[in-house]
């Protein structure tokens, strides 16, 4: 284990300054993964009793176990699913409105964390590749100064050591760049899934009222036909 440590160091220490700033990408990268691990569990975000109890509900029927149930369950479904049934007296087309709203901001808090793997996949090669640069000029800058028959492997060693910050910041982008790729798809994942759960609800919710969601108004054709009916 000593070992070990002891050639990280070194590691680090050959690589230049810029090695530093690596490493602290490096702990956020892991640190970002962890927590987006722990956020994005899929029945962490569709809980199971939410998703059976739309399924149970009948076109047309009383939502107000689904609301029990939601009040109590801080999910992003939940949040979304509590904003549909709340504006049931609302035209539908507005509650959609209001529903897609704050599906928004619940895929902007779910995505909150995957700016930071976006950064780091951005920002790590380039910092390693200012470090390589860096031990170049390093090198090239004392190769003038020095004389005999060392300066060839001098300024190999010096070479090797300037691309350990390149190597550093490539280790660090790759896993954070696969992170972002495979948190973005399964967010878009459980959106989908979320608009379809939400796009059954209100379906069930507004079933047998027109589509604006308002009561049928009484139709022209039957109140003079009223009016000329006999009486007695």
């Amino acid at each position: 284990m000593t070992d070990i440590f002891q050639t990280m160091m070194n590691f680090m220490h050959k690589g230049g300054p810029f090695m530093w700033p690596l490493l602290l990408c490096s702990i956020v990268t892991v640190t970002t993964i962890v927590l987006a691990t722990m956020t994005l569990r899929e029945r962490k975000v569709l809980p199971l009793v939410i998703e059976s109890e739309i399924e149970r509900l009948m076109p047309g029927g009383s939502a107000e176990r689904l609301m029990r149930i939601v009040n109590d369950d801080s999910s992003s479904l939940a949040g979304v699913v509590r904003t549909a049934l709340q504006h049931l007296r609302w035209p539908r087309s507005e509650n959609i409105e209001s529903v897609q709203t704050r599906a928004r901001r619940e895929l902007v808090r779910l995505e909150r964390g995957l700016i930071v793997l976006e950064v780091v996949t951005g920002i790590a090669p380039l910092i390693g590749l200012i470090g390589t640069v860096s031990g170049l000029v390093h090198v090239f800058s004392g190769l003038g100064l020095s004389t005999g028959a060392s300066d060839t492997k001098a300024v190999a060693l010096g070479i090797s050591e300037a691309l350990n910050s390149t190597i550093f910041g490539l280790s660090v982008a790759v896993p954070a760049l696969i992170a972002f790729s495979y948190f973005s798809k399964k967010v878009e994942v459980m959106s989908v899934e979320m608009e379809s759960l939400v796009s059954d609800l209100i379906a069930k919710c507004y079933y047998g009222r027109p589509h604006s969601g308002e009561p049928l108004p009484p139709s022209r054709a039957t109140a003079p036909a009223a009016a000329r009916a006999p009486v007695g």
